[in-house]
């Protein structure tokens, strides 16, 4: 059965579970980094594109992103009370 679900470019599904994008904002942590994600859409009623910010922790088991990175994380098993999303790949490096 496929669905006809059209996903943000910041979000899709995959087998391993939900994969977000976004970018590094502070990389000081011992094999943690914080990437901050948006999120788009449409007021209800003004019709207005509203933004929305979400910040995350997510494990970087090698410290390689650094802050301003464009990364790929996707979403795990706790590591712990706040870190649950784990990094996959950087995807554009910051200049």
């Amino acid at each position: 059965m496929e669905n006809n679900i059209k996903h943000d470019v910041d979000q899709a599904q995959t087998s391993k579970g939900l994969v977000l994008a976004g970018e590094v904002v502070s990389d000081k942590m011992d094999k943690t980094v914080v990437v901050r994600v948006l999120s788009t859409f449409t007021h209800p009623l003004y019709g207005k594109i509203v933004r929305r910010y979400k910040k995350y922790k997510v494990h970087d088991e090698q410290n390689q992103a650094r802050v301003g990175d464009k990364v790929e994380m996707v979403k795990t098993k706790p590591f712990s009370k706040t870190k649950h999303m784990k990094l996959v790949k950087i995807v554009e490096n910051a200049a």
